[in-house]
């Protein structure tokens, strides 16, 4: 759970900038956004064939 404290002195613009950052960090989104829809497992194994060789093309 993402959690941002805040004292009296802080602005809300601030805080919503820190809350920001930390769901990105920690990949909330991604995460979301790829769990949206239903994916079989081949596709799965498939985009992960696809990323490793990219990878592996970069790195070349």
């Amino acid at each position: 759970m993402i959690q941002v404290t805040l004292d009296e002195a802080d602005r809300l613009d601030w805080a919503l900038k820190q809350f920001k950052r930390k769901v990105q960090k920690a990949g909330v989104l991604k995460d979301l956004r790829k769990k949206r829809h239903y994916e079989k497992p081949s596709v799965v194994r498939q985009r992960k064939v696809a990323a490793a060789k990219r990878r592996a093309r970069g790195l070349s």
